[in-house]
Protein backbone atom coordinates (compact mmCIF):
# COMPACT_ATOMS: atom_id res chain seq x y z
CA UNK A 1 0.00 0.00 0.00
CA UNK A 2 2.91 2.36 0.66
CA UNK A 3 3.94 2.09 -2.99
CA UNK A 4 0.48 3.14 -4.14
CA UNK A 5 0.43 5.89 -1.50
CA UNK A 6 3.73 7.37 -2.67
CA UNK A 7 2.70 7.11 -6.32
CA UNK A 8 -0.63 8.87 -5.68
CA UNK A 9 0.99 11.64 -3.65
CA UNK A 10 3.46 12.29 -6.46
CA UNK A 11 0.61 12.35 -8.98
CA UNK A 12 -1.41 14.76 -6.87
CA UNK A 13 1.37 17.25 -6.18
CA UNK A 14 2.63 17.28 -9.76
CA UNK A 15 -0.78 17.70 -11.41
CA UNK A 16 -2.41 20.86 -12.74
CA UNK A 17 -5.51 19.97 -10.71
CA UNK A 18 -3.63 20.19 -7.44
CA UNK A 19 -2.01 23.47 -8.52
CA UNK A 20 -5.43 24.98 -9.22
CA UNK A 21 -6.72 23.77 -5.84
CA UNK A 22 -3.73 25.33 -4.05
CA UNK A 23 -4.40 28.61 -5.86
CA UNK A 24 -7.99 28.47 -4.56
CA UNK A 25 -6.60 27.82 -1.08
CA UNK A 26 -4.40 30.92 -1.19
CA UNK A 27 -7.22 33.07 -2.58
CA UNK A 28 -9.54 31.88 0.20
CA UNK A 29 -6.83 32.58 2.78
CA UNK A 30 -6.27 36.12 1.50
CA UNK A 31 -10.00 36.83 1.43
CA UNK A 32 -10.45 35.44 4.95
CA UNK A 33 -7.58 37.58 6.29
CA UNK A 34 -9.05 40.68 4.68
CA UNK A 35 -12.52 39.98 6.08
CA UNK A 36 -11.19 39.12 9.53
CA UNK A 37 -9.05 42.28 9.70
CA UNK A 38 -11.93 44.66 9.02
CA UNK A 39 -14.44 42.50 10.88
CA UNK A 40 -12.41 42.53 14.10
CA UNK A 41 -11.86 46.29 13.82
CA UNK A 42 -15.60 46.96 13.41
CA UNK A 43 -16.80 44.35 15.91
CA UNK A 44 -17.84 45.43 19.36
CA UNK A 45 -16.04 44.10 22.41
CA UNK A 46 -17.64 40.88 23.59
CA UNK A 47 -16.53 38.10 25.90
CA UNK A 48 -14.58 35.25 24.45
CA UNK A 49 -11.18 34.49 22.91
CA UNK A 50 -9.68 37.01 20.48
CA UNK A 51 -7.33 34.97 18.29
CA UNK A 52 -10.03 32.51 17.29
CA UNK A 53 -12.10 35.40 15.87
CA UNK A 54 -9.70 35.38 12.92
CA UNK A 55 -11.48 32.23 11.76
CA UNK A 56 -15.08 33.23 12.50
CA UNK A 57 -15.21 36.98 11.73
CA UNK A 58 -15.84 38.49 8.31
CA UNK A 59 -16.65 41.92 6.96
CA UNK A 60 -18.24 42.10 3.46
CA UNK A 61 -16.69 38.67 2.85
CA UNK A 62 -17.40 35.25 4.36
CA UNK A 63 -15.27 34.17 7.30
CA UNK A 64 -12.62 31.48 6.99
CA UNK A 65 -14.88 28.74 8.34
CA UNK A 66 -17.44 29.55 5.64
CA UNK A 67 -14.75 29.50 2.94
CA UNK A 68 -13.52 26.11 4.17
CA UNK A 69 -17.07 24.72 4.30
CA UNK A 70 -17.47 25.70 0.63
CA UNK A 71 -14.01 24.63 -0.57
CA UNK A 72 -13.60 21.30 1.21
CA UNK A 73 -16.34 19.45 -0.76
CA UNK A 74 -14.87 20.76 -4.02
CA UNK A 75 -11.38 19.60 -3.04
CA UNK A 76 -12.67 16.21 -1.87
CA UNK A 77 -14.64 15.58 -5.06
CA UNK A 78 -11.74 16.80 -7.25
CA UNK A 79 -9.36 14.38 -5.55
CA UNK A 80 -11.62 11.33 -5.74
CA UNK A 81 -13.91 11.46 -8.77
CA UNK A 82 -11.40 9.72 -11.09
CA UNK A 83 -9.57 7.58 -8.55
CA UNK A 84 -10.63 4.25 -10.07
CA UNK A 85 -12.33 4.88 -13.41
CA UNK A 86 -9.47 7.20 -14.41
CA UNK A 87 -7.03 4.32 -14.05
CA UNK A 88 -9.48 1.99 -15.80
CA UNK A 89 -10.07 4.30 -18.78
CA UNK A 90 -6.33 4.86 -19.28
CA UNK A 91 -5.63 1.12 -19.07
CA UNK A 92 -3.23 1.42 -16.13
CA UNK A 93 -5.44 -0.31 -13.55
CA UNK A 94 -4.97 -3.71 -15.19
CA UNK A 95 -1.21 -3.19 -15.33
CA UNK A 96 -1.07 -2.13 -11.68
CA UNK A 97 -3.02 -5.20 -10.56
CA UNK A 98 -0.80 -7.45 -12.68
CA UNK A 99 2.06 -6.52 -10.34
CA UNK A 100 2.48 -8.18 -6.91
CA UNK A 101 0.11 -5.65 -5.34
CA UNK A 102 -3.05 -6.56 -3.48
CA UNK A 103 -6.22 -5.11 -4.91
CA UNK A 104 -7.29 -3.56 -1.61
CA UNK A 105 -3.94 -1.75 -1.45
CA UNK A 106 -4.96 0.23 -4.54
CA UNK A 107 -8.15 1.72 -3.15
CA UNK A 108 -6.72 2.08 0.37
CA UNK A 109 -3.63 3.87 -0.93
CA UNK A 110 -5.69 6.21 -3.09
CA UNK A 111 -8.04 7.09 -0.24
CA UNK A 112 -5.20 7.65 2.23
CA UNK A 113 -3.25 9.78 -0.27
CA UNK A 114 -6.32 11.90 -0.86
CA UNK A 115 -6.80 12.44 2.88
CA UNK A 116 -3.16 13.48 3.28
CA UNK A 117 -3.44 15.94 0.38
CA UNK A 118 -6.71 17.29 1.75
CA UNK A 119 -5.21 17.70 5.23
CA UNK A 120 -2.22 19.59 3.80
CA UNK A 121 -4.51 22.01 1.96
CA UNK A 122 -6.75 22.65 4.96
CA UNK A 123 -3.75 22.97 7.24
CA UNK A 124 -2.19 25.47 4.81
CA UNK A 125 -5.28 27.70 5.01
CA UNK A 126 -5.37 27.59 8.81
CA UNK A 127 -1.62 28.25 9.17
CA UNK A 128 -1.63 31.12 6.68
CA UNK A 129 -4.57 32.85 8.34
CA UNK A 130 -3.31 32.10 11.86
CA UNK A 131 0.27 33.20 11.16
CA UNK A 132 -0.58 36.42 9.38
CA UNK A 133 -3.42 37.13 11.81
CA UNK A 134 -1.06 36.75 14.77
CA UNK A 135 1.12 39.47 13.31
CA UNK A 136 -1.94 41.56 12.48
CA UNK A 137 -3.69 41.56 15.88
CA UNK A 138 -0.67 40.93 18.10
CA UNK A 139 -2.59 38.61 20.44
CA UNK A 140 -1.14 35.08 20.76
CA UNK A 141 -3.54 32.15 21.03
CA UNK A 142 -4.15 30.45 24.34
CA UNK A 143 -3.71 26.72 24.81
CA UNK A 144 -7.47 26.19 24.67
CA UNK A 145 -7.73 28.13 21.40
CA UNK A 146 -4.99 26.00 19.83
CA UNK A 147 -6.81 22.82 20.89
CA UNK A 148 -10.12 24.13 19.53
CA UNK A 149 -8.52 25.02 16.19
CA UNK A 150 -6.80 21.62 16.01
CA UNK A 151 -10.08 19.77 16.65
CA UNK A 152 -11.73 21.98 14.03
CA UNK A 153 -8.94 20.99 11.61
CA UNK A 154 -9.63 17.30 12.30
CA UNK A 155 -13.39 17.80 11.76
CA UNK A 156 -12.73 19.61 8.45
CA UNK A 157 -10.54 16.72 7.26
CA UNK A 158 -13.28 14.24 8.21
CA UNK A 159 -15.83 16.37 6.38
CA UNK A 160 -13.62 16.42 3.28
CA UNK A 161 -12.99 12.68 3.58
CA UNK A 162 -16.73 12.08 3.30
CA UNK A 163 -16.93 13.94 -0.01
CA UNK A 164 -13.83 12.22 -1.29
CA UNK A 165 -15.24 8.83 -0.24
CA UNK A 166 -18.49 9.68 -2.01
CA UNK A 167 -16.58 10.65 -5.16
CA UNK A 168 -14.54 7.43 -5.02
CA UNK A 169 -17.78 5.47 -4.67
CA UNK A 170 -19.14 6.92 -7.94
CA UNK A 171 -15.71 6.42 -9.49
CA UNK A 172 -16.01 2.72 -8.70
CA UNK A 173 -19.64 2.45 -9.82
CA UNK A 174 -19.38 4.32 -13.14
CA UNK A 175 -16.83 4.13 -15.91
CA UNK A 176 -17.55 7.64 -17.20
CA UNK A 177 -15.48 10.41 -15.62
CA UNK A 178 -18.21 12.97 -16.30
CA UNK A 179 -20.86 10.92 -14.49
CA UNK A 180 -18.62 10.24 -11.49
CA UNK A 181 -17.98 13.99 -11.23
CA UNK A 182 -21.55 15.21 -11.75
CA UNK A 183 -23.19 12.86 -9.23
CA UNK A 184 -21.24 13.98 -6.12
CA UNK A 185 -21.40 17.63 -7.23
CA UNK A 186 -25.18 17.35 -7.59
CA UNK A 187 -25.42 15.80 -4.11
CA UNK A 188 -23.20 18.57 -2.72
CA UNK A 189 -25.44 21.27 -4.23
CA UNK A 190 -28.59 19.57 -2.97
CA UNK A 191 -27.35 18.91 0.57
CA UNK A 192 -25.65 22.29 0.80
CA UNK A 193 -28.85 24.26 0.26
CA UNK A 194 -29.83 25.98 3.52
CA UNK A 195 -32.68 24.33 5.34
CA UNK A 196 -34.58 27.65 5.36
CA UNK A 197 -35.17 27.20 1.64
CA UNK A 198 -37.11 23.99 2.25
CA UNK A 199 -38.93 25.08 5.40
CA UNK A 200 -41.85 26.82 3.59
CA UNK A 201 -42.48 23.75 1.43
CA UNK A 202 -42.18 21.33 4.35
CA UNK A 203 -44.54 23.47 6.40
CA UNK A 204 -47.05 23.52 3.53
CA UNK A 205 -47.19 19.75 3.08
CA UNK A 206 -46.62 18.76 6.72
CA UNK A 207 -47.81 21.60 8.98
CA UNK A 208 -46.96 19.69 12.16
CA UNK A 209 -43.29 19.60 11.20
CA UNK A 210 -43.01 23.39 11.23
CA UNK A 211 -44.05 23.44 14.89
CA UNK A 212 -41.54 20.80 15.97
CA UNK A 213 -38.00 22.09 16.37
CA UNK A 214 -36.67 18.59 17.04
CA UNK A 215 -38.10 17.24 13.76
CA UNK A 216 -36.69 20.18 11.84
CA UNK A 217 -33.27 19.60 13.36
CA UNK A 218 -33.47 15.89 12.60
CA UNK A 219 -34.23 16.63 8.93
CA UNK A 220 -31.46 19.24 8.68
CA UNK A 221 -28.94 16.86 10.25
CA UNK A 222 -29.36 14.52 7.32
CA UNK A 223 -27.07 16.95 5.52
CA UNK A 224 -23.30 16.54 6.11
CA UNK A 225 -22.92 20.29 5.55
CA UNK A 226 -25.26 21.04 8.46
CA UNK A 227 -23.44 18.57 10.73
CA UNK A 228 -20.13 20.21 9.94
CA UNK A 229 -21.63 23.68 10.37
CA UNK A 230 -22.91 22.79 13.84
CA UNK A 231 -19.52 21.33 14.74
CA UNK A 232 -17.39 24.29 13.76
CA UNK A 233 -19.69 26.90 15.31
CA UNK A 234 -19.67 25.09 18.64
CA UNK A 235 -15.89 24.59 18.51
CA UNK A 236 -14.88 28.08 17.41
CA UNK A 237 -17.55 30.16 19.16
CA UNK A 238 -17.62 28.97 22.80
CA UNK A 239 -20.67 31.11 23.61
CA UNK A 240 -22.71 29.33 20.93
CA UNK A 241 -24.78 26.37 22.12
CA UNK A 242 -25.80 24.77 18.83
CA UNK A 243 -29.14 24.89 17.04
CA UNK A 244 -30.68 22.33 19.32
CA UNK A 245 -29.39 23.79 22.59
CA UNK A 246 -29.83 27.54 22.20
CA UNK A 247 -30.71 29.25 25.43
CA UNK A 248 -33.51 31.73 25.65
CA UNK A 249 -31.67 34.74 26.98
CA UNK A 250 -32.72 38.33 26.69
CA UNK A 251 -30.95 40.71 24.35
CA UNK A 252 -29.07 42.27 27.28
CA UNK A 253 -27.71 38.92 28.46
CA UNK A 254 -24.98 36.97 26.73
CA UNK A 255 -24.49 33.24 27.42
CA UNK A 256 -21.30 32.38 29.22
CA UNK A 257 -18.65 30.77 26.99
CA UNK A 258 -18.52 27.01 27.28
CA UNK A 259 -15.38 25.27 28.43
CA UNK A 260 -13.53 22.99 26.03
CA UNK A 261 -14.90 19.75 27.50
CA UNK A 262 -18.46 21.10 27.40
CA UNK A 263 -18.05 22.10 23.74
CA UNK A 264 -16.71 18.64 22.92
CA UNK A 265 -19.68 17.08 24.68
CA UNK A 266 -22.05 19.06 22.45
CA UNK A 267 -20.14 18.51 19.21
CA UNK A 268 -19.33 14.82 19.69
CA UNK A 269 -22.55 13.49 18.04
CA UNK A 270 -21.92 15.59 14.91
CA UNK A 271 -18.34 14.37 14.59
CA UNK A 272 -19.43 10.77 15.17
CA UNK A 273 -22.08 11.08 12.46
CA UNK A 274 -19.54 12.50 9.98
CA UNK A 275 -17.13 9.66 10.73
CA UNK A 276 -19.93 7.10 10.34
CA UNK A 277 -21.16 8.32 6.92
CA UNK A 278 -17.55 8.59 5.72
CA UNK A 279 -16.89 5.00 6.78
CA UNK A 280 -20.08 3.82 5.09
CA UNK A 281 -19.19 5.50 1.78
CA UNK A 282 -15.68 4.08 1.74
CA UNK A 283 -16.85 0.62 2.88
CA UNK A 284 -19.31 0.41 -0.01
CA UNK A 285 -16.58 1.56 -2.43
CA UNK A 286 -14.20 -1.03 -0.99
CA UNK A 287 -16.65 -3.93 -1.27
CA UNK A 288 -17.77 -3.04 -4.81
CA UNK A 289 -14.19 -2.58 -6.02
CA UNK A 290 -13.08 -5.89 -4.52
CA UNK A 291 -15.90 -7.69 -6.31
CA UNK A 292 -15.48 -6.00 -9.68
CA UNK A 293 -13.97 -7.80 -12.63
CA UNK A 294 -10.96 -5.94 -13.98
CA UNK A 295 -10.40 -6.44 -17.68
CA UNK A 296 -7.83 -4.94 -19.97
CA UNK A 297 -9.29 -2.34 -22.36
Amino acid sequence: MLTILRKELVDYFTSIRCLVLFILVFIASAAAIYGAYYGIREASIDPGPVFIKLFTTGEDLPSLVVFIAMLVPIIGVALGFDAINGERSSGTLNRILSQPIYRDSVINGKFLAGIITLAIMIGAIILIVGGYGLRMIGVPPTAEEIIRIFIYFISAVIYGAFWMGLAILFSVLFRSLAVSLLFPMAIWILLGIPASVFNPYISFFVPAVSNSVSVQLMLMRLSPYFLFEEAYWVLLIPAWRGYGLLTTTTSSMLPNPLSLDQSLLIVWPQLTALIAITAVCFAISYVVFMRQEIRST
